[in-house]
């Protein structure tokens, strides 16, 4: 009797199944050609009651046309950080079929300059998302007046 419920554990697993779902046509959605633009749509979707209070960390997926997908937070911290979980970022990134992705944060000092711990994080990211064929195409620190583009910078 004992071997018959071994045999059908595999019927307790989970069903995992991969659906995306858009109401938005290709062509209606924003076009990424610089960070300058990256910057705009972020800045036009972050709560500004927030962007000078804590720390939220964001990830903008694009098509294969860097057309915007969308942005997903990928975590809210405190004043002076907040933690990421890459299993969680690329998640979404893997979710939305996207083939492209730009990190962001803001720093509500209003200061720009990235710490060593936004590099070291960027860096981290840069290497997964090779791994998946998912290229990290820039990481942006946002204040409400100005941006860092690790990009245009070449710190990427």
């Amino acid at each position: 009797m004992k071997n018959q419920n071994q045999n059908t554990d595999w019927q307790k697993v989970s069903e995992i199944e991969l659906i995306y779902k858009t109401k938005v046509k290709s062509a209606d959605r924003p076009y990424i050609s610089s960070s300058k633009d990256a910057y705009r749509i972020l800045l036009d979707s972050w709560d500004h009651g927030k962007i000078e209070f804590f720390e939220q960390f964001k990830v903008l997926l694009l098509n294969q046309s860097n057309r915007v997908l969308g942005i997903y937070e990928v975590s809210s911290g405190g004043i002076a950080g907040t933690a990421v979980d890459m299993r969680l970022l690329f998640a979404a990134a893997l979710k939305a079929a996207a083939v492209g992705i730009i990190i962001t944060h803001n720093h509500p000092s209003g200061k720009t300059a990235p710490s060593e711990a936004d590099r070291n994080m960027t860096r981290k990211i840069h290497e997964a998302g090779k791994l998946l064929d998912i290229p990290l195409l820039d990481h942006i620190i946002v204040t409400p007046y100005t941006y860092y583009s690790f990009a245009d910078e070449g710190a990427l």
